[in-house]
Order: structure tokens, then C-alpha cells, then sequence
């Protein structure tokens, strides 16, 4: 089983950096400080919800279907993801 990537500190659960990256094919190490991409921020929940979505073709009616919940419960599911990566900080700026 895979492990997880984590986002938030164990210990004071402030958002976590990634500061290496390493080549599985020649092992060259890239060492700095990077932010995790946006949807790696998001929870596996979120991010399965995502996934799903996507494939789906942004049907909420299949969501409903998927994941046997009512249409207003997946749009609520939604509604938060959204606010979520709304209150992201803006990689642009």
C-alpha cells in the first residue's frame, strides 16, 4: 500500500513544503522549497471526490449515484470543496 502524501504538520498542523525530489531512474536530487500543488492540499476524501467528479463529467446526478448520496449532499460536498480552494493562497502572486 502506497503511503500518503501529507500536507499538514503533525505537530502544530501548519500547511507542510516539500523541500527535495528525487529521480527514481538516476537519482539527481532537486532540493529547494516548494508549496504541495493545491489539490495535494486538498484531503484523500476531497481529492477521490474530485477524481470522480471529473470523470463523471462534472455530473452531480452520477456523483449521487456514486458515492449513494442525495443530489443537495454531493452539491454540499462540492459547495465546501470549492470554498476550500477558494481560501487557497494564490500561486501567482
Amino acid at each position: 500500500m502506497p503511503k500518503k502524501l501529507p500536507h499538514q504538520c503533525p505537530s502544530c498542523e501548519a500547511d507542510l513544503q516539500v523541500t527535495a525530489l528525487t529521480c527514481a531512474h538516476c537519482d539527481t536530487v532537486v532540493s529547494g522549497q516548494f508549496s504541495l500543488p493545491v489539490l495535494a492540499q486538498l484531503t484523500m476524501s476531497e481529492q477521490h471526490f474530485i477524481l470522480e467528479f471529473v470523470k463523471s463529467s462534472g455530473s452531480l446526478k452520477e456523483m449521487a449515484q456514486i458515492l449513494e448520496l442525495s443530489y443537495p449532499s454531493v452539491r454540499n460536498l462540492l459547495d465546501d470543496i470549492i470554498e476550500k480552494l477558494n481560501n487557497q493562497p494564490n500561486e501567482n502572486n
